[in-house]
């Protein structure tokens, strides 16, 4: 019998090419055919290993779940940016490669994420999700997001609303 550690911890910046390699597939999985494929790649390709290593380094929030020495999935997070919505906190990203999702490691890095938020001072948070991605809206949903704003993203010719998920403790 073997056990396998699952893990969630602060990305280092060795990490960055996982991380890249799992914003990639996370991000095809999520938005292909959400997403015009021109737009989707230029946003894929804007997030390379050299990006995640900048940004791990300058300190920006980035927590990797760690399924043995793989990546499995990262959440990227820190103040709100949106002034118009009174939160404190907000996660920017959380990705899991597909063959990781429905196992329950979404709410692990999800509870991480806040957990730190939380820690650091900030007691209420908020998450943007695509209207038309159903499976971040409804995984949102279950955690006990409340929906709080929506919004529309340009992609190219293409105009998609998002919305804004809420908690507080």
């Amino acid at each position: 019998m073997s056990t396998t550690l699952i893990e969630v911890r602060p990305a280092k910046a060795a990490d960055a090419a996982a991380v890249a390699s799992t914003h990639d597939e996370a991000w095809r999985a999520a938005y292909q055919g959400l997403i015009p494929g021109p737009e989707l790649e230029k946003l894929i390709n804007r997030r390379g290993p050299g990006w995640w290593d900048s940004a791990i380094r300058k300190g920006s929030r980035v927590s990797v779940l760690c399924f043995g020495d793989k990546v499995a999935g990262y959440a990227n997070y820190g103040r709100n940016r949106a002034r118009s919505l009174q939160f404190e906190g907000e996660i920017y990203e959380l990705y899991l490669r597909p063959e990781f999702q429905g196992l329950g490691f979404g709410r692990r890095l999800f509870a991480s994420a806040k957990r730190d938020l939380v820690q650091s001072g900030l007691k209420s948070m908020v998450i943007w999700a695509l209207s038309d991605n159903e499976g971040a809206t409804e995984f949102y949903r279950a955690l006990g997001g409340r929906m709080v704003a929506r919004s529309s993203e340009r992609f190219g010719a293409k105009s998609l609303d998002k919305v804004a998920f809420a908690w507080t403790n």
